[in-house]
């Protein structure tokens, strides 16, 4: 079957990778279901796979040719199933080891956006009774979907988010602007998705709950601003070697400054992610969205689907 020019035979037998073990489980199962719809509708042989326990036998008894990542969080979007699939020879859509393990962690991540002269929010020091200064954002080195993000502004607010391990978190400045999304599609951005959360906050909350935050694609900013920040956003995602469909959180502050929050490789496929919202305005409907995410998969040390 052919659709808008690709060979859907060309996959083989698609296995759509969702769920996994992290604490961005639920929103990976509504991600991959919503893939794995439309690859079907696309005439593509694809099979939902929902990675629990042993993956690696899961993935060998599906016997997939393709593997198209809705995984998000750890052992999914960190370079570990990546590695996996790199070792079974299944091209995979999404970044590859190294990227997706550099992107992860967040503080590996802006070392790297630095040295590319990427503007980053200021690191405040975690000292031994909490942050040096407050207010501040804290959040895990290595989570993704903004798991564990808090802003707070007291000595007891830390207190009382009883962190076990502080070396394992980060905190940051606060930074006031807009704040935008920026989905980078096979190397081009896409128009900025600007996200005005009711709670003041974009926290894993505001993202995933229907009706907690607001949307306008294009980003309420002048165009001049909006064309920087795409600029910004594919000169981080190739700083990063990320490849795929990554997505650039960013804040734009009044001075048309962008500081990149963090580069998500696997952004979530649900109904209120900003990746399809941007790709419905570049007139990209989901369905092919997902073609051309699954048109990407390679492998990093081998060959890409076969044409």
């Amino acid at each position: 079957m052919v659709v808008s020019g690709i060979n859907m035979q060309r996959f083989g037998r698609t296995g759509v990778l969702m769920g996994g073990t992290s604490a961005e489980r639920e929103v990976s199962l509504r991600s991959g279901a919503a893939v794995l719809d439309a690859l079907r509708a696309a005439g593509v042989d694809a099979v939902g796979i929902d990675l629990q326990q042993n993956w690696a036998d899961q993935i060998a008894k599906a016997a997939i040719d393709t593997a198209f990542i809705a995984l998000h969080g750890t052992l999914g979007e960190d370079g570990c199933v990546q590695g996996l699939l790199e070792i079974m020879g299944i091209p995979y859509t999404g970044s590859h080891v190294m990227a997706s393990a550099l992107c992860m962690n967040k503080r590996l991540c802006k070392q790297v956006l630095g040295q590319a002269g990427l503007s980053t929010p200021m690191d405040i020091r975690i000292e031994v009774t909490g942050p040096e200064r407050y207010p501040v954002f804290v959040k895990p080195v290595a989570e993704g979907s903004s798991v564990g993000l808090h802003r707070i502004s007291s000595q007891q607010e830390w207190q009382a988010l009883n962190i076990q391990s502080p070396a394992a978190w980060m905190a940051e400045m606060p930074v006031n602007g807009v704040e935008i999304a920026v989905s980078v599609l096979a190397g081009v951005a896409l128009m900025p998705v600007e996200v005005a959360p009711k709670s003041g906050v974009y926290d894993y909350a505001s993202k995933y709950t229907v009706g907690a935050t607001e949307y306008f694609c294009p980003a309420r900013l002048p165009m001049e601003t909006v064309r920087y920040c795409m600029d910004c956003a594919e000169k981080a995602v190739a700083a990063c070697g990320c490849t795929g469909a990554p997505r650039v959180d960013m804040i734009v502050g009044s001075g048309g400054e962008a500081v990149i929050l963090e580069i998500n490789t696997l952004p979530g496929m649900t109904a209120t992610s900003l990746l399809p919202k941007a790709a419905a305005v570049a007139g990209i409907d989901f369905q092919t969205l997902c073609l051309r995410i699954l048109e990407t998969a390679s492998l990093e040390y081998g060959q890409g689907v076969s044409k």
